[in-house]
């Protein structure tokens, strides 16, 4: 049991796979949970290596096609607080381990169901992958050029803001109800629906302007010069977020153009304001602007590349980056907590577990003598 975190004494049976829910429980894991990944050794081929997703979890190969593997899922759910997977709907029903199953052997149990499109309703049965969530949500649609195509963000939106951290919170509220209620209780999470309630500011800004918003041409994407990104002499680029009218005035002080000052939403005179930027920012490298706006109050920032992200001394500072060890010497760069509490800090530990690395060590925990774990090796429920 993990003596540290906000979590801790809190058990996690982890059968999801590929990026939300795994995001999901190594979040848990990092604020004390214990998180045990069951994955079929079918899957082995396809194992996660060193996906720092899996840090600081146990791995069991669990077959839960089999009677005896789904005797030792059911031994695992009786003493757990949380299950989570990421089947299609329906699933779990025909491997017989679903919500009502599991709550039959444990009423306390919270159980967490990550998908595409939800549990319910005309889409529910669809496969698909981050960007089709974005898309039908309306995320991809305001993404890209003014005037091009839509552009699938670099990272996966989708399956981890609306999915895993969507799935921490509902198991979080889940479990905070189960104090007064002690009961548990199923928590039904689409990667579609939390990409949608993203779209609280975009909705907002389409009601005030009457109309649907633009691709790469509104309040908040490049519309005007104080917020927008701009191209350096170096092919670099930084960013301009000045939104608050003082911003705005310190950036046009800074330049020396006061006459821009009461013009910051004028159309008629947006794209000379914003060519001005452009050629300014142009004549001059990025670390030219990064000397002289180092202090100035303006809100701007370099547009930083991973590589550069993970050298940034305040990232290193708020303890963003991390170096993961393990006994075999391996070193792997891990990215930090982000969630940062007082009294109960997380602890971002442990490499990622080889597969099935804990599945003996697991079955002895249950009662299984030596022999009985042979015999299930062998019979390939484990």
């Amino acid at each position: 049991m993990k003596e540290t975190g906000a979590l801790r004494g809190i058990t996690v049976l982890d059968l999801s796979r590929l990026l939300p829910g795994p995001y999901a429980s190594m979040i848990l894991a990092d604020h004390g949970a214990r998180v045990i990944c069951l994955e079929d050794q079918r899957f082995a081929a396809e194992a996660f290596a060193d996906n720092t997703v899996n840090r600081g979890k146990e791995h069991m190969s669990l077959n839960l096609k089999s009677d005896r593997g789904k005797k030792i899922f059911f031994q695992l759910v009786q003493s757990a607080d949380v299950v989570l997977e990421g089947f299609r709907p329906g699933v779990t029903a025909r491997l017989g381990v679903d919500y009502e199953t599991v709550k039959s052997l444990n009423p306390k149990i919270v159980y967490c169901s990550i998908t595409g499109y939800g549990q319910s309703g005309p889409y529910s049965g669809l496969v698909g992958h981050d960007a089709n969530y974005l898309s039908v949500a309306g995320v991809l649609d305001i993404n890209g050029e003014a005037g091009g195509r839509p552009l699938i963000p670099g990272i996966q939106i989708a399956d981890m803001a609306g999915g895993g951290m969507n799935a921490v919170i509902g198991i979080m509220l889940a479990l905070y109800s189960r104090e007064t209620s002690g009961q548990g209780q199923y928590i039904d999470i689409s990667m579609t629906d939390g990409s949608l309630s993203l779209m609280s500011l975009a909705l907002t800004l389409q009601q005030a302007a009457g109309g649907p918003l633009r691709r790469g041409d509104s309040l908040l994407s490049h519309h005007y010069a104080f917020y927008n990104t701009y191209e350096t002499a170096d092919g670099r680029y930084l960013s301009i977020g000045a939104l608050e009218h003082r911003f705005w005035k310190n950036l046009c002080e800074f330049f020396e153009v006061p006459e821009y000052i009461p013009l910051q939403y004028d159309e008629n005179w947006r794209e000379e304001i914003l060519e001005f930027f452009r050629r300014q920012f142009k004549s001059r490298p990025l670390a030219h602007w990064k000397e002289v706006l180092a202090h100035r109050d303006i809100c701007w920032a370099p547009v930083q590349n991973l590589s550069d992200a993970l050298e940034d001394p305040n990232f290193s500072h708020r303890e963003m980056v991390v170096e993961l060890s393990g006994k075999d010497g391996r070193r792997l760069t891990a990215l930090g907590a982000s969630v940062k509490l007082s009294d109960t800090p997380p602890r971002v530990e442990g490499m990622p577990p080889d597969f099935g690395a804990d599945t003996r060590a697991i079955l002895r925990e249950l009662g299984y003598e030596e022999a009985a774990i042979e015999s299930l090796v062998q019979e390939g429920a484990v």
